[in-house]
């Protein structure tokens, strides 16, 4: 009579083979693209190179690819991810806005840096450590757009089996933590208004009021650097001081955005449009805590670490801490908006697994369904029942595996749709980030 506990289910099918195809492509990348430093002209002929033989690659992949119906299924939490993260872009630009131009250009052009140990252990090392360090740890190897292009060619790596499908589940991961990391990043940096590490920046790139916003007239600037009027405040905790005489604002007619008005401060010059300053407010010149760039660089390499690991992933974490030390050593972020950076950036990474994750979530739910027939199987194992034996193991089998509920037409314009809208996002990020 046959034992239960001798039956064995048949084991699933791997469901991505982890070869070094996909790392060795990712490096090639960025030592290809560093060539614009070292060798203008080799990169100029093998960067379009790299990038056709990629995107064909890609392309010639598509219609082999098995898991479509999984990425159609993915589709609306990935779109649902991205208008999240444009409306957290959106907030965020409002917020470089306002900390730039509520204190006034003399504000910014006045006032010191705040002391940063972090730098000053970096021109200590630059005494110590050999040139040839030094030159290593000033060069431009990885920015911006590398990171970006990084975790692109991650997504396309489900083509080739390399990454657990679906890749668009693991695109909506992404730009969900990314969203909720940058609203995060503007409650943080407008709660306290830091100086720059760069004086000078807000008289180079923005056009805003010389003297204070209003709000900062009454509840800053008598404060600011007089003790005895600090120590009154907070004992009666009463706005008490005088205001001096100010200039009046300028209010352009908005219409129904009008209500920005106090929020973006604009100047005659620039007051045509609010949208307009929006777009330029880029990067912003105070103090941003925490850093945005390191933020990108740090989802990029958790993303890495869980959905492809090895050897990569290490080296990506080694270039994460060589642009850490960079935004320190160039001065466009203090020591401190870096850690929090790094560590926010894992923190965040690792509570949004419930949107897409590495681990075998389909042999998980099969072992469940297991479990759960264990009796029932046993009972057809004692009584020799073949019939009910391969009837629950192939119920078992069945669950978690990806059903195709859809026709082949939706599945390939699906396919189509994905793959143009994907290589079409590839040249915006190259041609929009390529300053980092």
């Amino acid at each position: 009579m046959a034992k239960s506990k001798g039956l064995k289910l048949p084991k699933p099918p791997k469901l991505f083979a982890n070869v070094g195809g996909l790392g060795l492509a990712a490096i090639a990348y960025v030592c290809v693209d560093y060539l614009r430093y070292a060798s203008p002209s080799w990169h100029a002929r093998l960067q379009p190179a790299l990038w056709a033989a990629l995107a064909l690659a890609a392309a010639a992949r598509a219609p082999f690819y098995r898991h479509w119906a999984l990425e159609l299924r993915a589709a609306a939490p990935f779109l649902a991810a991205m208008v999240f993260m444009l409306l957290a872009f959106l907030c965020e630009a409002l917020s470089v806005r306002f900390v730039t131009a509520v204190l006034g250009l003399d504000w910014h052009n006045s006032t010191d840096p705040l002391p940063d140990t972090g730098q000053w252990l970096l021109l200590a090392l630059n005494e110590k450590l050999p040139p040839i360090i030094i030159e290593i740890l000033r060069a431009h190897i990885i920015t911006l757009h590398h990171y970006l292009m990084l975790f692109i060619m991650l997504g396309f790596s489900v083509l080739f089996g390399s990454v657990k499908a679906p890749g668009l589940g693991l695109a909506a991961r992404y730009m969900f933590t990314m969203a909720v990391g940058r609203l995060l990043r503007a409650i943080t940096f407008v709660s306290t208004i830091l100086p720059s590490l760069r004086p000078w920046c807000a008289t180079a790139r923005f056009r805003v009021p010389q003297h204070p916003h209003p709000w900062a007239q009454k509840y800053y600037m008598p404060y600011a650097s007089d003790s005895n009027a600090i120590h009154k405040l907070i004992q009666t905790d009463t706005h008490y001081a005088s205001v001096q005489e100010y200039p009046d604002e300028y209010r352009p007619d908005w219409g129904k955005m009008s209500f920005l008005v106090d929020v973006l401060r604009p100047t005659v010059g620039e007051g045509s449009s609010w949208l307009r300053l929006l777009k330029k407010a880029s990067g912003g010149c105070n103090d941003l805590m925490y850093s945005g760039h390191m933020l990108v660089a740090v989802l990029t390499a958790m993303a890495w670490t869980e959905a492809y690991g090895g050897w990569t992933s290490a080296l990506i974490w080694v270039l994460v801490l060589h642009s850490a030390q960079r935004e320190v050593r160039e001065r466009h972020h203090y020591s401190v908006d870096c850690v929090v950076a790094i560590y926010v950036g894992i923190l965040l990474w690792r509570m949004t697994g419930f949107i897409w994750s590495a681990r075998d979530s389909s042999k998980a739910k099969r072992l469940a369904k297991l479990d759960e027939v264990r009796t029932r199987l046993a009972r057809a194992a004692k009584d020799s029942d073949v019939e009910e034996i391969r009837r629950l193991l192939e119920e078992v089998e069945s669950t978690g595996q990806e059903r195709e509920s859809f026709s082949q037409r939706a599945i390939l314009a699906f396919a189509a749709i994905v793959i143009v809208f994907t290589l079409t996002c590839v040249v915006l990020a190259f041609t929009l980030t390529s300053d980092g």
